[in-house]
């Protein structure tokens, strides 16, 4: 291990980040690492990415683009510590080429997220914006064409069904809804009815998405798919931007082919397409749905224990988003 004076420094983007926290910058103060501050509070390029990271030993971020050219041109730099569980920002395969060990904070947000997802579909179903908006404007509309609809009593289908999804699930049984589960990895759910994708298209009242961006679901539900629902139906995204083609689905909303949506995440965040801010049936928010004082307090902690665990050699490789590096002896020293 290096002398505490030469342990180096750590570049910090998750905005927020408690420079004196006692598990966060203070933590890393005293084991001998200096701490830089660039919070990511808009779009970032990789070509920014590569200038901050240049002389850092460890970083703990947000959802700044790591690619190749980033990772190889920071020499120094032994773990990408990402505050969430995400890593589609990240190329996994050049940072195990590199050496570079890139940890998540698994679990420490499923609750957080399950919560918004429900409180999405809430909210579009009761519509509560919009209702918000009638009554700020001095409106009292009861019994009117914005009448909301019940979640008692629908069918709800969830795309994706690990941990978030089988939390967003335990909370909708209380509302007395048929839950349709679509999830390869699944082969046994005695609370829901498995089916494929194509039926719980063509079933579902509201359907809600639960799944990691890759190149297998990027664009997952598109026109096509947007087409097989119900008029009737309500998609809910609290996943990843990615899986929804964005044109396609203001296409649907536009035309009345679906009948509302609620999105947490968007494909260019920070950016909404201005169609989307200007339809009265979508709930929208800014990637939000993981966040709480208590999420945040638990994920930075944990970023920070896994960026100082791999700079003492003792990283904990249920934090290891690329365990593959954990192979090479030189990538934990």
């Amino acid at each position: 291990m290096k002398p505490m004076s030469e342990r180096g420094e750590v570049l910090v983007t998750w905005p927020g980040f408690d420079l004196d926290g006692p598990q966060a910058g203070a933590r890393l103060r005293q084991a001998g690492l200096r701490v830089r501050l660039a919070p990511k509070t808009g779009p970032r390029t990789a070509d920014e990415v590569r200038l901050l990271a240049r002389g850092a030993v460890a970083a703990i971020v947000s959802t700044d683009p790591f690619d190749r050219a980033t990772l190889a041109a920071a020499e120094q730099l032994r773990v990408v510590a990402r505050v969430g569980v995400g890593t589609d920002s990240i190329d996994l395969p050049a940072a195990t080429e590199e050496g570079v060990i890139v940890t998540v904070t698994p679990g420490a947000n499923r609750e957080t997220t399950a919560d918004h997802a429900v409180a999405l579909i809430l909210a579009a179903l009761r519509r509560i914006v919009e209702h918000d908006a009638s009554v700020r404007r001095g409106e009292w509309e009861r019994g009117s064409a914005m009448t909301p609809w019940d979640l008692h009593g629908t069918t709800v289908g969830l795309i994706g069904h690990g941990a978030i999804g089988r939390a967003v699930a335990r909370r909708l049984r209380g509302f007395g809804v048929r839950l349709l589960v679509c999830d390869p990895a699944v082969r046994e759910e005695p609370d829901a009815e498995l089916v494929t994708l194509a039926e719980l298209l063509e079933r579902a009242d509201v359907i809600s998405l639960h799944l990691p961006l890759s190149a297998a679901t990027r664009g997952l539900i598109g026109a096509r798919e947007l087409a097989c629902m119900r008029p009737e139906a309500t998609l809910v995204n609290a996943s990843r931007g990615g899986l929804v083609d964005e044109a396609a689905l203001i296409d649907a909303l536009t035309t009345g082919r679906l009948r509302a949506a609620a999105l947490d995440v968007f494909a260019d965040e920070p950016a909404v397409p201005p169609r989307l801010l200007e339809l009265p049936n979508v709930t929208l928010t800014p990637h939000i749905g993981g966040l709480s004082t208590t999420s945040i307090a638990r994920m930075v902690e944990m970023a920070t224990a896994s960026v100082l665990a791999t700079l003492d050699g003792a990283v904990d490789p249920g934090l290891v988003a690329n365990p593959a590096v954990l192979q090479t002896p030189e990538a934990i020293g």
